[in-house]
């Protein structure tokens, strides 16, 4: 058993003054079966240290159901396994470019405040959850070092009490270890999310010596920490891939240590958003108030251990940087992960409309007055079908979605009429009555970050024709886990005009391993391979390629679904298993050349 604590200028394990050389990696974002490696890379590249978030939307999906909150001890357990120690930070808000910042879609009540609601799911899910981080504190014998009170607070909200009733309940359920909190190295930042007597630490990529001498005038003592130093960032849809020169990066983390700080690396470790849990932020500058920009599915932040695991020329820098604070000689880095032996195009051979999928796994519907919300049809991931008559006989009117969160793809009387989306909500052609109308809502992703996070998705404000608000809406809801087993799903032959729909096929793998999979020709949707969501893929781009790891593959013949929302240029004479079109998808080993510059660097 340990003492860690905070002591006036430094960190202390058992009264010797101790350094953390952290870094990220959130266990939710890698395979399970890829933890030890991910983690000897880590220690390769001369860190001590992990640290996780933990989402709460991930392990309750609805309010009462747990699922495998005991991964997070798993997690923990391999952490201590592999020599490392541990900080955890589990929320309830984590932000993490996560859907809903790791809330839940069902929570009531005023979230992050000191509503008694809203405290009451808090209190509920942190009993269950410390069962697994208690245990493994480092007084325990765990790897579990320290702890955090929400995450970044001071960025969204000032409510004092909320702070201290969250480090008081962390008290109550047996976290031991310190307590700690991190924010902006901005006045603002530092007083609304900073708690008395418990450590401060601080968010930033660059100019390290000034973000101290800030935290310093707000906590003259205490241990310097940079709780997460952005060494790279994220990607949005439809923009440009991110990324940080690693020598720029490298000084940066080696100012940091210069002024005798610990360090947490955001990320060491990107991962990958499996099954749509990509988050999303708004634009608009520092308000965060503007249009919606979805993250992508592969979480590769330009890290220093890429997306499949490997060393960039940025881990290199970073290891030279690290080795000089080292006790001893680095270790050497674990063998790196198998690439894919042979594959080629999937053969796809059946495919479901999306009214058949919805009719076999959908939830419950109904008739409504007004347009419900994904949240009022308990729906986090996933889709909407919407449908409402214009009444007749009238002349044509713009038909206008208000506030549409995300995006519609919109069908009059059966035939496709156009794309709305939040800033486009108005169909470009007038519509007459008497017609039909049927709105598939997708949701790109929940803001994790600013004053709209925990906003609703769906038609939030209504229908119009004109000016005149259309009801008797009729409403389903499809949530993304409903298609891990499509076994009720009935699936027929191929359409021939690429049609929107869940295709499925196979794949023959020899020599599984890592793997990508390109999808030319395909607009968007998701994939699974042997029942495995790998998450959204979108033509606008940035990312071109989906991370299918090679834990996911098994030799031999694999299971493909893919779910097109729009349009694919798949058509059934391209079917045949030999077929190599550039409209199939295809698996191939990330050892080959890639034209595109997508988050995967291959």
């Amino acid at each position: 058993m340990s003492e860690f604590t905070v002591g006036d200028t430094d960190f202390l394990l058992d009264g010797r003054p101790v350094r953390l050389l952290s870094g990220a990696l959130h266990y939710f974002r890698v395979r399970e079966e890829q933890w030890a490696h991910r983690l000897g890379m880590l220690r390769a590249m001369g860190l001590n240290c992990v640290e996780t978030y933990v989402p709460w939307n991930l392990h309750e999906p609805r309010s009462g159901s747990f699922r495998d909150v005991q991964q997070l001890g798993r997690f923990l357990d391999a952490v201590r396994e592999a020599g490392l120690w541990a900080i955890v930070r589990p929320g309830p808000y984590i932000c993490a470019e996560w859907e809903n910042g790791g809330l839940p879609h069902w929570l009531t009540g005023k979230l992050r405040t000191r509503d008694e609601e809203y405290l009451g799911q808090v209190r509920h899910w942190f009993h269950h959850l410390l069962h697994e981080i208690v245990p493994r504190q480092i007084d325990r014998g765990g790897p579990v070092l320290m702890v955090q009170v929400e995450n970044e607070y001071g960025s969204y909200g000032s409510d004092q009490v909320y702070l201290r009733w969250l480090a008081d309940l962390l008290r109550a359920e047996g976290v031991s270890v310190p307590l700690f909190t991190s924010d902006g190295p901005e006045d603002h930042m530092l007083t609304g999310g900073s708690v008395p007597g418990i450590l401060a630490t601080a968010n930033f990529g660059s100019h390290a010596r000034e973000a101290f001498a800030t935290l310093r005038e707000h906590r003259p003592e205490g241990p310097l920490m940079c709780m997460e130093f952005w060494c790279g960032w994220f990607d949005h849809w439809g923009a440009g891939h991110v990324v940080r020169d690693p020598g720029d990066a490298a000084d940066a983390l080696r100012e940091i240590l210069e002024c005798g700080a610990s360090v947490n690396l955001y990320m060491a470790h990107g991962g990958t958003n499996f099954g749509g849990w990509a988050g999303a932020n708004r634009g608009g500058g520092a308000l965060h108030d503007g249009p919606l920009e979805p993250d992508v599915t592969s979480y590769d932040y330009d890290a220093p251990i890429d997306e499949l695991g490997r060393p960039t020329e940025k881990f290199w820098r970073f290891r030279e940087v690290l080795a000089e604070y080292a006790d001893g000689p680095l270790p050497d880095l674990p063998p790196l992960p198998s690439p894919l032996g042979a594959s080629g195009p999937v053969a796809l051979r059946e495919w479901a409309s999306m009214d058949a999928v919805l009719e076999s796994v959908g939830g419950a519907g109904g008739e409504y007055p007004v347009p419900p919300t994904f949240e009022e049809l308990d729906v986090d991931r996933g889709l909407v079908k919407y449908e409402v008559t214009v009444p007749g006989p009238r002349q044509p009117y713009p038909l206008m979605l208000r506030g549409l969160r995300d995006l519609a793809v919109v069908y009059v009387d059966g035939v496709r009429a156009g794309v709305l989306t939040e800033e486009e909500p108005l169909l470009k052609e007038p519509v007459a009555g008497h017609a039909r109308v049927e709105l598939w809502v997708e949701s790109l992703g929940r803001v994790n970050y600013g004053p709209r996070t925990g906003e609703p998705k769906g038609i939030t404000g209504g229908v119009l024709h004109e000016r005149q608000y259309l009801h008797g809406v009729r409403a389903r809801g499809l949530r993304l886990d409903a298609l891990d087993d499509v076994g009720r799903v009935p699936f027929a032959g191929l359409p021939g005009d690429g049609a929107p729909g869940l295709y499925r096929g196979t794949v023959e793998v020899r020599g599984a391993g890592d793997a990508l999979l390109e999808l030319p020709g395909w607009t968007r949707g998701f994939v699974w391979i042997n029942g495995f969501n790998l998450g959204r893929y979108w033509s606008v781009g940035p990312q071109r390629e989906l991370y299918v790891p090679g834990p996911v593959l098994r030799e031999g013949v694999n299971e493909v679904w893919v779910l097109d929302l729009q349009e694919t240029s798949f058509t059934s004479n391209e079917s045949s298993e030999n077929s190599a079109e550039p409209s199939s998808p295809t698996l191939r080993s990330p050892t080959q050349a890639s034209p595109s510059p997508g988050a995967v660097n291959s």
